[in-house]
C-alpha cells in the first residue's frame, strides 16, 4: 500500500518531484528509482553474506567496507528525502517501513564506534524487507490474515498437543538418562532431552546415540512417534482451512457449523436440513 502522506507545499516543486519519484512508480523516473533500489538491496545483501566468508573478507576487507559505505550513504540520503518531502514526518518515521529504513542505515554508523559489534549484521539484513515496499506486496498482506485466522482457530488444539509433546519429551529424556546410565552422551537429563527433541523431530544429528538394546528400542518408538509431529498439527490447521474454504450449513437445531454445503442432515444432531 502506497503511503498517502501530505505533500510539502505546492511552491516546493523540486521536493514535489522527488516525492513523486521515491513514493510512486507511475513515472519513468519512479520506475528507474525502484529498480535501482531493488538492485542495491540485493547487492548489499550479497555483499553482507560475502563479508562473513573469512577468506574473502581477509582479501577484500577494504573494498567491502568502501562499498558498504557508499550503499549506506545512498540509503541515508533516501531516508532523509522521504522525511523532507512530506508534511507529517512522524507518520513516516514511526511507521513500519520508516523503522525498517532507519534500521537499514543505523548499524553502519554504530559499527564506526564499535567495530567488533558483528551482531549488527543481522540488523542490516532487514534491508530485504524493503522489497515489500518496492513490489507493493503490502497490498496482499490481508491474504496473510486468512492464514493467521486459521492458526488462531486451531491454536487451542495445537497448544494442547505441544503440551503433551513437551511432557512426553521430558519423560523420554529422563528414561534414556537412566537406561544409558549417564553414559554414551546422555550425561544429564537436559542433554537427554536434547536427544529426545532431535530424535522425535526426525532431524537426527547423530551426535548422541544410545548403545544399550533397550535404549535402541526406545529410540525406535520415539522415531515412529516423530511422524505425528508433522501429521497432527498439519491436520489440525488443514481442517480449519477447509472450514473456511468450503461452504457450510449451520444447523438451526444444535447450532453446529461443521456441515458440508450439500449435506442433507446435521453431523451433530441428525436434524434434516430444509
Amino acid at each position: 500500500m502506497k503511503p498517502e502522506y501530505d505533500l510539502i507545499p505546492e511552491d516546493h516543486l523540486l521536493l514535489k518531484k522527488i516525492y513523486r519519484v521515491i513514493y510512486f512508480s507511475d513515472t519513468k523516473a519512479g520506475k528507474i528509482f525502484d529498480i535501482s533500489l531493488l538492485l542495491l538491496i540485493l547487492f548489499s545483501t550479497v555483499l553482507l553474506m560475502l563479508e562473513t566468508v573469512p577468506q574473502l573478507d581477509l582479501k577484500n576487507h577494504h573494498l567491502f567496507y568502501l562499498l558498504e559505505f557508499i550503499i549506506t550513504i545512498f540509503f541515508t540520503v533516501e531516508y532523509l528525502l522521504r522525511i523532507f518531502t512530506i508534511k507529517d514526518k512522524n507518520e513516516y518515521i514511526f511507521s513500519f517501513f520508516g523503522i525498517i529504513d532507519l534500521l537499514a542505515i543505523i548499524p553502519f554508523y554504530i559499527s564506526l564506534l564499535f567495530p567488533v559489534a558483528h551482531f549488527f549484521i543481522i540488523i542490516r539484513m532487514l534491508r530485504m524487507l524493503r522489497i515489500f515496499r518496492i513490489f507493493n506486496l503490502a497490498d496482499y498482506m490481508h491474504d496473510g490474515q486468512y492464514i493467521m485466522s486459521a492458526l488462531r482457530q486451531s491454536s487451542r488444539k495445537i497448544y494442547i498437543f505441544l503440551l503433551f509433546l513437551s511432557i512426553f519429551i521430558v519423560i523420554i529424556g529422563a528414561v534414556m538418562y537412566v537406561v544409558e546410565d549417564g553414559k554414551n552422551g546422555f550425561n544429564s537429563i537436559p542433554q537427554s532431552i536434547y536427544w529426545a527433541v532431535v530424535t522425535i523431530t526426525t532431524v537426527g544429528y547423530g551426535d548422541i546415540s544410545p548403545v544399550t538394546s533397550f535404549g535402541k528400542f526406545l529410540s525406535v518408538i520415539v522415531m515412529l512417534c516423530g511422524y505425528s509431529i508433522i501429521a497432527v498439527p498439519t491436520g489440525i490447521v488443514t481442517s480449519e482451512f477447509r472450514k473456511k474454504t468450503v461452504a457450510q450449513k449451520n444447523c438451526s437445531r444444535c447450532g453446529s457449523q461443521d456441515n458440508d454445503a450439500d449435506a442433507r442432515y446435521c453431523k451433530q444432531c441428525g436434524d434434516k436440513f430444509i
